[in-house]
């Protein structure tokens, strides 16, 4: 009955007197609008983050998506919950003859109003959210240190994110604005086919990058071979890929090349030979050489980073006329380039500790041997 008489207020009853020219029955009904919008907004702000703690155990993801937009959260759901309560209110007096005298602004303006909220909310919690893509990543990395190419996939990841929420919600915005959707779409259409003609070569590049940050060919420090190039990776962006050569010189390498140019990656490579020779001084006691040769050895296979210890040696080879020659043989189980220079350097760093303790010198051209 009371409901009853607020839809249908009766002539000089309480709900049928007007304030602001709007008579007490609407305003009671926006009222009650707001009221429910307001207590969604602070249910969501309140709820959201026990739901998600719940689910999401990284305090920094939590951070970033309960913390840093659960207001956002909260207003879009406030606001999404208006513009329901609203539109229904709208289209139920529009089936029944009720005495509500709904003011232009009431079925024009304040729908739009809280559609445009409603998708600013959006895109701000939205805009927020996209942080986590690099914190979910590192879950997902098993090293827990995000190399460059990573870095570079999150950089691209979150910009395509970005540019897909801000279109998105612009389109929203528009429609709240009373733009015309069909014709601005077809707008946005003419002018995005204008402008990837535009930036042919861009999109291309931007393409290969994304072949590339997907299908790993290479990362960072990877010793490689691309067409005429060698050199070690040392930087992978949107649109090129940097080669650092032996020379010490910068090649610039198009994203787009890539697609089609076979690389040849020595860091994909399941280990590393090395070979060296040692060049001991011609006088040398066999004795001090023979366990010099076993002392070696057994540092290789002592070495964390070596494999195949059974294809590997350090055993004399030949005898010059001005030094006895030790050969090495040794296989690296590393990742990259720097990581086996690395090896290299504290193993020769080794080899000459143990030269020492055995009392043997290497071979020096400027010392006369004697005769």
């Amino acid at each position: 009955m009371a409901m009853s008489g607020i839809l249908e207020p009766a002539e000089g009853s309480f709900w049928a007197e007007e304030l602001f020219l709007i008579n007490n029955a609407t305003l009671v009904l926006l009222f009650s609008i707001l009221t429910i919008a307001v207590l969604a907004r602070a249910g969501v702000m309140a709820l959201a983050p026990r739901m998600l703690r719940k689910i999401i155990r990284s305090d920094t993801i939590q951070s970033k998506t309960i913390r840093d937009s659960d207001k956002a959260l909260g207003t879009a759901a406030g606001a999404g919950v208006a513009l329901f309560l609203l539109n229904t209110l709208i289209d139920l007096l529009s089936e029944t003859d009720a005495g509500l005298d709904l003011p232009n602004v009431v079925l024009d303006v304040i729908p739009n109003v809280l559609q445009f909220i409603f998708a600013i909310s959006l895109v701000v919690w939205a805009f927020r959210l996209v942080a986590i893509v690099q914190d979910v990543v590192g879950l997902l990395d098993n090293d827990d240190e995000l190399d460059g190419t990573e870095r570079t996939l999150i950089s691209a990841v979150e910009s395509i994110l970005r540019f897909a929420i801000v279109f998105i919600g612009a389109i929203f915005v528009a429609d709240a604005l009373g733009f015309n959707l069909t014709s601005l779409v077809a707008g946005l259409g003419i002018s995005g086919l204008a402008l990837a003609l535009a930036a042919k070569d861009t999109i291309s590049n931007l393409f290969g990058a994304t072949t590339v940050l997907l299908d790993r060919p290479f990362k960072i420090g990877d010793w490689v071979i691309i067409d005429s190039v060698e050199g070690e990776v040392c930087e992978i962006s949107l649109r090129t890929t940097l080669v650092r050569t032996a020379a010490d010189t910068i090649v610039t390498v198009p994203n787009a090349n890539l697609v089609n140019t076979p690389v040849e990656n020595f860091g994909k490579r399941r280990w590393r030979r090395w070979q060296t020779t040692l060049h001991l001084d011609l006088n040398s006691d066999p004795g001090s050489v023979a366990q010099f040769c076993d002392q070696v050895l057994q540092a290789i296979h002592d070495n964390p980073v070596t494999v195949k210890h059974e294809s590997s040696w350090c055993q004399a080879s030949t005898l010059t006329a001005t030094s006895l020659d030790i050969a090495v043989n040794l296989y690296w189980d590393v990742a990259g380039g720097a990581p086996e220079r690395k090896a290299k350097e504290d193993l020769v760093l080794g080899i000459m500790q143990l030269a020492k303790d055995n009392k043997l010198s290497f071979y020096d051209p400027r010392m006369v041997q004697p005769s």
